[in-house]
């Protein structure tokens, strides 16, 4: 055995010293570098947290942050300016920015903040919080030990085959990750907290120009229900709802930033909107119904998700279409204007009279110095933002109804696309159309505006000798019943189609969505993966009302039935009165019928 070298004692002097692993006692992270990249890991949820490309030093030491926090907290509630705050990424920013905004809600308070000030605390906020939003997120998408963002090209693959073993429970973490859906318990959460933060902000901003009392912001937050109650809004605002409605949607829809929309321009046009809507002092086409119809625009916009479907340059276009589609409406109908001749009719040749009319002036006040909200769009950009404007509003023209609804219908059926104008088009007919398929309340109040400008054209009609129109006599039309025929033959059935366009338009965006696994669980409801469903709260609100104009129908036909009782019994009456005659005494004179006997019942 003598010449088995396997059993011979190796010489310990010449051999290199081993290298003794380092133990780690369980910490918040642990940092490592190998070939010249350092690596920070941390052992809770195993996540490389930060990586850097040199081999610079590590972070301070704990003290000499203590003393940086320190700092930028006392600066953080004595200055307002950002120079000086920590760097957004870094583990301070956050609690930084907390001591910043409660500093800026207190000054606030006490009107001692300027627009500029706010911009930037504001703005710091927010990629604070999108920085946090972005750090959480790659950890929880990667419980369970995963590794989340060492991408697989990002290390060669024995790194990362080490990290895993190292510093999770088992190899099988790194193949899991393509395979398995990430959880996203808190994304959600996330999402809706940067929203508000961006809510807040534009809030804030837009107040700093505009004066908006509580009480109409207060109603402004109900700007997502359906049967919103702009009548209250209108009270609260001292009759400029249109104006305040048309600050919160260019502002929820970010158009003022995106399309930089001067302040004082966007206050004088909405103000010169209210004056022209005002013009004829219309119960019905006057700026409350303005300011409801954008707002009903914006409900299907919003929660129909249709926006997603549409370019910030379409939705500019259909907010503004929407304030428009009435203004400076003369209170009486186009048949009316074609009838008396009017310098409408005769400028637009008898074709949707104010239809072009609103269009017209509108793209006149737009086009003014003091008003232009679009002097920031390029040639192109104004050029698609007119043609569709131009499209919804003239789409507006009830003489054109049927045969929109037929053109859509025929769209429906076939595999192709639905074009955008169209379908834009009929979103703003059926809102113009829609106070029948709101509350009970609002669209009671709605109708009885109607009727009474109705009956305004019907008496200028009477008074120029013109055959009185539909729906326009005081005395002879019966309003339950013209209501139920509105809503069977006119609302129902576009709401109809409107419903079925949805459907085809965002149900396939939903499915494309749901494929890119980039949107949390909790974003698309659980129970239904087949189909997009579209919430229609407008459905129950129309057979609701129908059932109570049937009611009232009902009733109304009672009390007709019961007074022609009462004018036949009157007549019949005068009728006896007049034909009988007193006996004459024999040989003596017969007395004279009293006049006033033979007029009684009329």
């Amino acid at each position: 055995m003598e010449g088995d070298k396997s059993m011979e004692i190796p010489d310990l002097s010449t051999r290199p010293r081993p290298i003794t692993p380092k133990i780690f006692k369980k910490c918040k992270s642990a940092t490592f570098t190998l070939d010249g990249t350092a690596y920070t890991i941390g052992a809770g949820s195993l996540t490389v947290l930060r990586r850097t490309n040199s081999k610079s030093k590590l972070p301070s030491t704990s003290s000499s942050r203590t003393s940086s926090i320190a700092e930028s907290d006392s600066y953080a509630s004595v200055d307002l300016g950002t120079d000086k705050l920590p760097p957004i990424d870094t583990p301070e920013a956050s609690h930084v920015c907390s001591i910043r905004l409660r500093n800026i809600l207190r000054r606030i308070q006490n009107g001692e903040v300027s627009k500029e000030d706010l911009h930037k605390n504001l703005e710091y906020a927010a990629s604070v919080l999108e920085s946090v939003y972005i750090d959480e997120t790659r950890r929880l998408t990667d419980e369970d030990d995963e590794l989340s963002e060492v991408e697989p090209d990002a290390v060669p693959t024995e790194v990362r085959d080490w990290l895993a073993l190292t510093f999770t429970r088992s190899m099988s973490n790194v193949r899991r990750r393509g395979l398995e859906k990430p959880k996203f318990r808190s994304v959600a959460h996330a999402i809706r907290a940067g929203i508000m933060v961006d809510r807040i902000y534009r809030r804030l901003s837009s107040s700093a120009t505009l004066h908006i009392p509580p009480a109409v912001l207060q109603l402004l937050k109900g700007m997502d229900d359906w049967s919103f109650d702009v009548f209250s809004l209108n009270s609260a605002a001292d009759g400029h709802s249109l104006k305040y409605v048309g600050y919160e949607l260019l502002q929820k829809y970010d158009l003022v930033t995106k399309y930089k929309i001067n302040s004082s321009m966007l206050d004088s046009f909405l103000l010169q909107l209210e004056v022209g809507y005002s013009k004829y002092k219309n119960p019905y086409h006057n700026l409350v119904h303005g300011a409801d119809v954008a707002q009903t625009v914006h409900y299907i916009l919003s929660q129909s998700k249709l926006a997603h479907w549409l370019t910030d340059l379409e939705v500019f276009a259909t907010i503004i279409a929407a304030l428009i589609h009435d203004y400076e409406h003369t209170g009486t109908t186009n048949n009316f204007h074609i009838q008396t001749g009017s310098e409408f009719a005769v400028l637009y040749n008898d074709k949707a009279v104010l239809e072009n009319h609103h269009i017209c002036a509108s793209f006149r006040i737009m086009r003014s110095e003091e008003a232009n909200i679009l002097n920031h769009l390029s040639r192109e950009e104004y050029r698609e933002f007119r043609a569709l404007v131009i499209e919804m509003v003239m789409a507006t023209d009830m003489s054109f109804h049927f045969q929109q609804l037929k053109n859509m219908k025929n769209l429906l059926g076939m595999p192709e696309n639905i074009d955008k104008q169209k379908a834009l088009s009929l979103v703003l007919h059926c809102a113009d159309i829609s106070h029948p398929a709101k509350d009970w309340n609002l669209h009671r109040r709605w109708t009885s505006q109607l009727l009474e400008e109705f009956f305004k054209q019907g008496d200028r009609e009477q008074e120029l000798g013109l055959a009185i129109s539909p729906l326009c006599d005081r005395e002879k039309t019966l309003v339950a019943e013209s209501q139920i025929g509105f809503i069977d033959f006119i609302v129902d059935p576009s709401f109809a189609v409107m419903t079925e366009m949805l459907e085809k338009i965002l149900t396939p965006l939903q499915k494309a969505a749901r494929s890119e696994d980039a949107i949390s669980e909790e974003v698309f409801d659980k129970t239904d993966k087949s189909k997009y469903i579209l919430s229609t709260p407008w459905s129950d609100c129309l057979a609701d009302n129908k059932n109570k104009w049937k009611v009232q129908a009902a009733k109304d036909a009672e009390e007709r039935k019961q007074k022609e009782a009462e004018e036949l019994s009157k007549e019949t009456s005068n009728t006896n009165n007049n034909t009988t005659k007193p006996i004459a005494p024999p040989g003596g004179p017969t007395p004279a019928v009293s006049c006033s006997a033979g007029k009684g019942g009329n």
